[in-house]
């Protein structure tokens, strides 16, 4: 990534709890400020974090690790007004959206375990970002991390933003929280709504992204690789309008038509094809699926590739995923925070007053 050329602001440091593949890292390194360590209890993602990024990683659950292990092996100081505390915890279970929450229930109480972590080394700094819905959810741990935070001295800003608005070629609205103990004000970056990065933009060079049709496998560094296609969906695909048409237009096809919306018009997105005047939807873990949201290639008969979908997650063209699984590749891009978003947050962290 060239790493080295970066013009960093020694002066703030930052450790990255749940960092996972390193989208916060990445921003805050491209913003100038050095990453000591991140930790996540997903080991399968530090081979891809450490060749990104200079960061080291640490494997470990944070609700099990000792609090002075950070200070005794990665030098980090308590009460340093210069340290910065990334939380950005996977918290699926406080979304707005009507999803399962079994599967997320056991991360509910992961600020609160950053939280000790926040208390015990009192940093300068703390960034926290997570689902729109957790700042109303009556269970949720964050107003009392807020109650917290002002107890300790902290001054904090927060918002549901929209990462469209500070670079990212995306629909992605975030809660968004920044917090300082030693300036006296601090902000959330300025969302741009004048200035909108489009899919077009984006992914629209064919000589960047070359043409490629479903089940294309690209096993070099970029990562153009496609999830396959059923010769039904393809089907699908084939009948569904370039740039932006929706699986309405074969609703009345016997064949085509999907059983489970015989009888309602909702959830239009599935099966559609993206717009490439607009930016695009949420990146999510199953982005690589015509199936699961309007996912579709606006031109091709396909899927977005591993690479389209991490560069619309603002990841720069030369961060390299590892792993043998391409669904594990999509799941570290899906669940990144995008890299623009973090550089956007480091940059209003060194500028605030």
């Amino acid at each position: 990534m060239g790493t080295n050329s970066r013009d960093k602001n020694h002066k703030f440091r930052a450790v990255d709890f749940f960092c996972g593949a390193g989208g916060v890292t990445c921003g805050f390194e491209e913003g100038g400020i050095d990453v000591i360590l991140g930790i996540d209890k997903d080991g399968s993602c530090k081979k891809t974090y450490e060749e990104n990024n200079e960061a080291s990683f640490l494997e470990a659950d944070i609700s099990k690790l000792d609090k002075e292990y950070l200070s005794e092996d990665y030098g980090i100081e308590r009460n340093d007004d210069n340290l910065i505390f990334i939380g950005c915890s996977p918290c699926q279970y406080y979304t707005n959206l009507k999803t399962d929450k079994t599967k997320s229930k056991a991360s509910r109480l992961l600020l609160e375990d950053f939280q000790e972590f926040v208390e015990y080394y009192k940093p300068g700094f703390i960034f926290i970002e997570n689902v729109p819905g957790i700042e109303k959810k009556e269970e949720s741990p964050l107003k009392d991390f807020k109650c917290f935070l002002s107890a300790e001295q902290y001054e904090y800003d927060e918002d549901v933003i929209n990462a469209k608005y500070l670079g990212v070629p995306q629909n992605r609205r975030r809660y968004v929280l920044v917090a300082t103990r030693v300036r006296k004000d601090i902000h959330l970056p300025t969302e741009n709504k004048d200035e909108i990065k489009t899919l077009k933009e984006a992914i629209g060079d064919y000589n960047t992204f070359p043409k490629v049709e479903a089940g294309n496998t690209d096993d070099s560094d970029f990562q153009h690789s496609v999830a396959n296609l059923s010769s039904l969906n393809l089907k699908r695909v084939k009948n569904t309008p370039k740039d932006g048409g929706s699986r309405l237009s074969w609703a009345d096809d016997e064949e085509l038509q999907l059983d489970c919306y015989r009888n309602h018009d909702g959830h239009y997105d599935v099966y559609g094809r993206m717009h490439w005047d607009r930016p695009s939807p949420t990146i999510t873990t199953k982005f690589r699926y015509t199936s699961t949201g309007r996912y579709t290639h606006p031109e091709q008969d396909r899927g977005i590739s591993l690479r389209e979908g991490a560069t619309l997650q603002s990841f720069p063209l030369d961060y390299v995923f590892h792993s043998k699984s391409q669904n594990d590749i999509a799941k570290m891009i899906g669940n990144a925070v995008p890299p623009m978003l973090a550089q956007k947050v480091a940059n209003a962290i060194i500028y605030s007053n």
